[in-house]
């Protein structure tokens, strides 16, 4: 099976690299592409040109909610709808898999398909429960907020998280895939298993 005729859209190049070490990790049959959009407006008009591609059997989606996921989802709703797929008015809480005209659509938003977030968040539920050093990190951005010193917005404020802590390990500035292959992570949460389930069945 060539893998072009499956392929899975991400917005940016550390999503790529988590799925890469999640499927490595999980064995999945990496029988499709990721490809890099670079950037969620790049992805969008990605869409309606892989769907016309001769032979295409599936294409899977993941993309960021950031601060709104009824906003994502609705604007995934117009453009499926422009090629003559209709979309649920929800997106399942276990990622969108749904088969039309002969075409496997599959889309997962981040961080779980029900928050606001985006991948920083769900890395962050990768975070080992025992882990010492999540309490500081979060106390940290607090007092930087309380005065007022943070040059992120709220909406970054998992990415701070994130990259501060993934700071502090063996490794520091170790990249969030990596992580996960370095098991600075754990994928024993249930969010991993529901993503990776996912991930299997629309690519299947």
């Amino acid at each position: 099976m060539r893998k072009f005729n499956k392929q899975l859209l991400v917005e940016g190049n550390d999503d790529m690299h988590v799925i890469m070490a999640l499927c490595q990790k999980f064995t999945v049959n990496e029988n499709f592409e990721i490809i890099d959009c670079k950037g969620i407006d790049r992805l969008f008009t990605q869409i309606p040109i892989r769907l016309k591609q001769s032979g295409f059997e599936t294409l899977g989606i993941i993309i960021d909610a950031d601060t709104e996921i009824k906003s994502r989802w609705s604007t995934l709703k117009s453009i499926f709808s422009k090629q003559g797929i209709s979309l649920p008015n929800e997106i399942p809480n276990n990622g969108l898999i749904l088969t039309t005209n002969n075409v496997t659509i599959g889309v997962w938003i981040m961080p779980n398909n029900d928050l606001n977030g985006m991948l920083e968040d769900f890395i962050s539920f990768l975070i080992p429960k025992e882990d010492e050093l999540l309490p500081v990190a979060t106390q940290t951005l607090e007092a930087i907020e309380k005065e007022k010193l943070n040059k992120y917005i709220p909406a970054h404020k998992s990415k701070a998280l994130i990259h501060s802590w993934l700071s502090w390990q063996e490794n520091p500035g170790t990249p969030m895939g990596l992580a996960i292959t370095k098991k600075f992570l754990t994928t024993q949460e249930e969010i991993c298993k529901r993503l990776i389930a996912w991930l299997s069945i629309t690519f299947q």
